[in-house]
């Protein structure tokens, strides 16, 4: 046996049994990786396991639990080119299908032994680790809805039950966006940065087919009029996403930069890597190479912005250019 890992499983992650679901991942990895078994509790979390790994000079760290569980450890192990297994077990599994990684204990496990070590793009947002992406505004309100007994009821529903019942309620906030060489100010009812995100993750898919290893944030801004508008982009955000085409409507924007700041009037909550974390104010600034993880090959170009369309979009170069109004 000439590998070893640490194996951080979370208990109560997803809908299955975590002793049966345990019984399987070892069933499968101990003949070939020597495996050191660490369990998430109340007190201590995935990237508390994670980075005491990494202090104790982990080979490699495998994490089996929901979004949560996967993007706390993989926090953890940004810059350290320690490779990252992913065995999804949670109610949505964004994290995995963001990059391509099977969602079934047993493909996932095979992947772990024989995938390869590909490096993706990290990134930070407000000091914090993120793998996935940041949500403001609507999908933040939304995943707040959408709480612990409505997710062990429902599944992957409670996201969309708790997407419908935002839609009740929504309303736009004044948006500043600034990256390396403009500042953008747009009334917006969503705005989404994301480094990785799976086609569910419908407000993030302006640009479609997200590339995880361009050093490159994607922002996407929709800006509905009302309901019926709100549920018209979303839908179409679904089928560019599906199709891997970029979103072409008046009410949704998108670009692409290393950093990106953002401030709303008035505040919003923000969600990250599917956690609520707070409100705006946030910086997220791209980390190229940040993980190296073990996953599928996969590439997809997409373009690089769409900004022109938005209804009362502001766009201010810097470097003393001409200001521009879409």
């Amino acid at each position: 046996m000439s590998r070893s890992a640490c194996l951080i499983f979370n208990p109560v992650a997803g809908q299955g049994n975590p002793d049966q679901d345990l019984a399987k991942i070892l069933a499968i990895l101990e003949p070939e990786i020597d495996l050191d078994i660490r369990k998430t509790t109340e007190d201590v979390d995935a990237d508390q396991l994670a980075a005491e790994a990494v202090e104790r000079g982990a080979e490699m760290i495998i994490a089996s639990g929901g979004d949560g569980t996967l993007s706390a450890a993989a926090a953890a192990l940004v810059g350290t080119k320690i490779p990252f297994g992913v065995i999804s077990r949670g109610t949505a599994n964004a994290f995995a299908t963001a990059l391509d990684i099977p969602n079934t204990i047993e493909a996932a496990c095979q992947t772990i032994l024989g995938g390869f070590t590909r490096t993706v793009d990290a990134a930070y947002c407000n000091g914090k680790p993120m793998v996935l992406l940041v949500g403001i505004g609507f999908e933040a309100e939304a995943v707040e809805r959408a709480n612990r007994e409505a997710k062990n009821r429902f599944g992957m529903l409670a996201y969309v039950l708790a997407g419908l019942q935002q839609l009740r309620d929504l309303s736009k906030f004044d948006a500043e966006i600034e990256t390396e060489d403009k500042v953008i100010r747009v009334s917006a009812a969503s705005v989404t940065v994301a480094n990785a995100a799976p086609p569910t993750s419908i407000l993030a898919q302006g640009p479609a087919g997200l590339i995880v290893d361009d050093g490159l944030l994607d922002l996407t801004v929709v800006a509905p009029q009302n309901v019926a508008g709100a549920i018209a982009a979303s839908y179409h955000l679904l089928q560019s996403a599906l199709n891997e085409h970029p979103a072409e409507r008046p009410d949704i924007g998108y670009l692409r930069a290393r950093k990106i700041k953002i401030t709303t009037d008035p505040p919003q909550k923000v969600v990250l890597d599917g956690e609520l974390v707070g409100s705006t104010p946030v910086e997220v600034e791209c980390i190229p190479a940040g993980l190296t993880i073990l996953v599928p090959e996969t590439a997809v170009e997409v373009p690089v912005e769409h900004l022109d369309g938005l209804p009362d979009v502001e766009v201010i170069p810097k470097k003393g250019e001409v200001e521009e109004k879409g």
